[in-house]
């Protein structure tokens, strides 16, 4: 099988492109941004100020929405290209945001691009796309496990007009607090068989009467609007179902396949940034008259980081084709997943030591880098659930065929 990871010349373009526009609007804005701020955090509607301005030169330079068909506004790219795109956005805090390609609305536009009916899309699509609202996905909950769907305790109970009636507990609810909708994740046949049928997504218009925002939940790399809700006779009119009824555990997970490879080729921006860091550091540090970077120890810190980072790409180039030319991608999305949260939490562990006491103060962004990195083995699957996936597929491959190869990549030397 040949595989060509190569760019055609357009899309290679885009990506010099969307690296110039980082480096001259967007890096200079946050710099500037986080000079002016007292303690070294922004106030949020300074954030926010910053956001709307690099967006409307997003557009100008025509950077806009790259993952999105040309048709919807976007620049037509698919995961492949994505991947490299992405690559160079993330390697900035807000890069993402201003190009309208992050986390939850990314997952949320192709959600609503494959599944909603074409009156959804013009309430909901269409102006998530032009930047005038933003979204949240409700599915997760503190009292059952958040990477066994089934599970939920969200429940919605049909009334005599057709609407919706529903309550429940969400939390780490990403982008909620401001969101003008949701996808909201319910259970509304609880005895669904198979268990996966039992659930239904819906589309909430926010605010609303009966979604709570009850607190924005404060983690080790600080309160980012992860939030928690309590919902109480939320009412839905049958018309928001999105995707059909008892299809909600099937729409979540077509839409956090991508969206977890979404997330591993921002990590690798952020790998990329913790190696320079450190080969920067080794380089320039003297130690008895030599550079650091002479001593054998550390020479083993970055190999090993440089080589885990080069396998990180090729795994996401490569789940990325497999979703791109509708090959089964779940196993290699698996991969990719843990091995690149993972790498992300061990470079930048590396860059803080060969950094030293320095590494550990605030004076470089490594300790920050570190606190966020270590949300990136739960979040979209934790580590144990990837890799009890991973193992569950490779005995059925060799009690199905006789071989792993399926398993494995489906790469046979």
């Amino acid at each position: 099988m040949s595989i060509d990871f190569s760019l055609p010349d357009d899309v290679e373009a885009i990506r010099l492109r969307v690296r110039d526009f980082i480096d001259s609007e967007v890096r200079p804005a946050e710099e500037k941004l986080y000079a002016n701020a007292p303690g070294g955090e922004p106030e949020r509607r300074d954030v926010v100020a910053m956001i709307i301005d690099l967006r409307e030169k997003a557009k100008e330079w025509e950077v806009w929405l790259p993952h999105m068909p040309v048709e919807w506004g976007g620049l037509g790219l698919g995961p492949t290209a994505m991947a490299f795109v992405s690559a160079e956005a993330a390697r900035t805090n807000f890069g993402p945001f201003i190009l309208n390609a992050q986390a939850p609305d990314e997952g949320n536009q192709h959600t609503l691009l494959h599944h909603a009916t074409p009156d959804q899309k013009e309430r909901y699509l269409r102006p998530l796309l032009e930047g005038r609202v933003r979204s949240c996905f409700a599915m997760t909950e503190p009292e059952v496990s958040g990477s066994d769907p089934t599970g939920i305790q969200t429940y919605a109970v049909e009334e005599a007009n057709g609407d919706w009636l529903i309550n429940g507990h969400k939390w780490y609810i990403s982008g909620a607090r401001g969101a003008k909708f949701a996808i909201l994740i319910a259970k509304t046949d609880p005895e669904a068989n198979p268990p996966q049928a039992s659930n239904t997504a819906f589309l909430v218009d926010l605010p609303a009467q009966g979604w709570e925002v009850v607190r924005d939940i404060d983690t080790m790399a600080g309160a980012h609007n992860h939030c928690e809700i309590r919902i109480t006779n939320l009412r839905v009119p049958a018309e928001n179902i999105l995707g059909g009824r008892g299809n909600g555990h099937l729409l979540g997970q077509a839409r956090l396949g991508p969206a977890r490879l979404a997330h591993c080729m921002r990590w690798i921006a952020q790998i990329e940034t913790a190696l320079e860091l450190m080969v920067t550091r080794a380089e320039s540090r003297q130690l008895h008259g030599a550079p650091l970077a002479d001593k054998q120890a550390i020479q083993w810190m970055m190999a090993d980081s440089a080589m885990e980072l080069y396998a990180a790409k090729l795994m996401v180039l490569h789940a990325a084709y497999r979703i791109e030319n509708d090959l089964p991608f779940r196993q290699e999305v698996s991969f990719a997943k843990h091995h690149v949260a993972n790498t992300l939490w061990r470079v930048v562990d590396r860059a803080i030591q060969v950094h030293g006491a320095l590494g550990y103060s605030t004076d470089t962004p490594l300790e920050k880098m570190l606190r966020h990195a270590r949300a990136a083995r739960l979040v979209d699957g934790a580590d144990e659930v990837h890799q009890a996936l991973i193992a569950r597929n490779l005995r059925a491959s060799w009690r199905d065929t006789g071989s792993l190869d399926s398993a494995t990549g489906t790469l046979s030397f």
